[in-house]
């Protein structure tokens, strides 16, 4: 069985022992066939203008790039800088898209004539081409979010500061787009002088403290997991097929307000019932898993174990071949100089808040740390809350705002 038909199998197993109401509130404007679009589908289906580029790595991965450049008649603003949003684990550049016009971050930044850059790694649905390496061969799988920091991050940071003409970008990342800023803001740290304003929504470096009951049990296993995988070459966590998307329609509707397949999400990522739409479920199942290689997954459960935030343990031998030491390096966080603003909540099972206050005391240029005002708010919830946007969408904007006024002399690169 592919991972991605047993993450939706687990879906629907766990959620026939659990049941919940959940009032009716339709306020996303969405439709259920938006789990079926492209991301680049999705914003053109809501008005929206985009672009496509293709970036190749200096390791031969080819990237896809999307790019928002207004709807109706607006077009950006030349002036402010561009604004990078980077998706987390299994996820894609949809991820910015997914609740509407009206209440996704990427469509509100857009409507306030911000340039929108939507950035996907290595591995996810829009990123499956390498220039030598088919996906069929595990080589093309043989890389973590370690990778996507030191490599895949600096590809699309520099391509969108060359094609804008800026020095300086916004930065924006849900979970792993956070663990792989922070990895390359230490190992790359001129990359840190590139960036205006970093907000990390959920930040993920140290892990020990996750709470999420599925997963304990996947780390408990992680050996045992991590030499199957080993064994039978399984590289690849694959995106959701649109069979089981149907199959999600119909377990799951959303005009039922009992939608049991959430039950599984928030065993995941946290509960908080009262802000998810049902009608989002099949939305979300249509995008998410979007794909990634195992070794992701596997480096996040050595996180939990170890309770560090260091590079992939290959184990001792190995170790000691390619890092020269028997355990793998941290991450310096002290490296990490941009000015960085932590959006972090109390009911996350993967960013905890033990391990989100442990990251914040090593942060050099930490801004702010805004714990979110609702006890309940989890790990999804930054992208698809009933309110994201009052509680934090509203303040993101307004942060990056406030950093244009102070830094707007700073962006502009002089023409050649």
């Amino acid at each position: 069985m592919h991972f991605s038909a047993l993450f939706i199998y687990t879906v629907f197993t766990v959620s026939t022992a659990c049941a919940f109401v959940i009032q009716e509130n339709y306020d996303f404007q969405v439709e259920l066939g938006d789990g079926k679009l492209s991301a680049l589908q999705l914003a053109n289906k809501y008005g929206y203008r985009t672009e496509l580029f293709e970036i190749e790595t200096n390791d031969g991965y080819i990237l896809e790039l999307h790019r928002i450049t207004g709807s109706g008649s607006t077009m950006y603003d030349k002036s402010l800088p561009p604004v990078l949003l980077m998706h987390g684990l299994l996820a894609s550049s949809a991820d910015w898209l997914m609740i509407g016009p009206g209440n996704a971050l990427a469509y509100e930044l857009s409507d306030m004539g911000y340039d929108v850059w939507l950035g996907n790694a290595r591995g996810n649905r829009y990123s499956r081409r390498h220039k030598y390496l088919s996906t069929n061969e595990v080589e093309f799988w043989e890389f973590s979010w370690h990778e996507i920091g030191i490599i895949d991050l600096p590809a699309i940071i520099d391509h969108i500061l060359e094609a804008t003409r800026k020095h300086k970008l916004h930065y924006i990342g849900h979970s792993q787009g956070t663990t792989a800023f922070f990895v390359m803001g230490s190992l790359l740290p001129d990359y840190n002088e590139k960036i205006l304003l970093m907000q990390a929504l959920t930040p993920v470096a140290y892990m020990e403290h996750m709470s999420s009951p599925l997963l304990k049990k996947f780390v408990k296993h992680l050996g045992t997991i991590a030499t199957i995988i080993e064994l039978f070459g399984l590289g690849e966590f694959k995106p959701v097929p649109n069979i089981l998307i149907d199959l999600a329609s119909w377990i799951c509707p959303g005009s039922k307000p009992n939608n049991l397949c959430v039950n599984a999400l928030f065993l995941l990522t946290g509960s908080n019932p009262e802000q998810i739409d049902p009608l989002m479920i099949p939305i979300l199942l249509g995008h998410i898993p979007a794909g990634s290689s195992t070794k992701q997954i596997l480096h996040f459960g050595q996180e939990v174990l170890s309770g560090r935030f260091c590079q992939f343990d290959y184990g001792t031998r190995r170790n000691l071949i390619i890092y020269g030491q028997e355990k793998p390096p941290d991450y310096n966080l002290t490296n990490i100089v941009a000015p960085i603003i932590l959006h972090y909540g109390r009911n996350d099972h993967l960013a905890h808040v033990e391990n989100v206050e442990r990251l914040a005391r090593q942060l050099p240029n930490l801004m702010e740390s805004h714990l979110i005002d609702m006890p309940l708010f989890n790990h999804m919830d930054f992208l698809i809350a009933k309110d994201a946007k009052k509680l934090l969408y509203t303040q993101i904007v307004d942060n990056i705002e406030q950093f244009n006024r102070y830094n707007w002399v700073r962006w502009i690169k002089p023409m050649r």
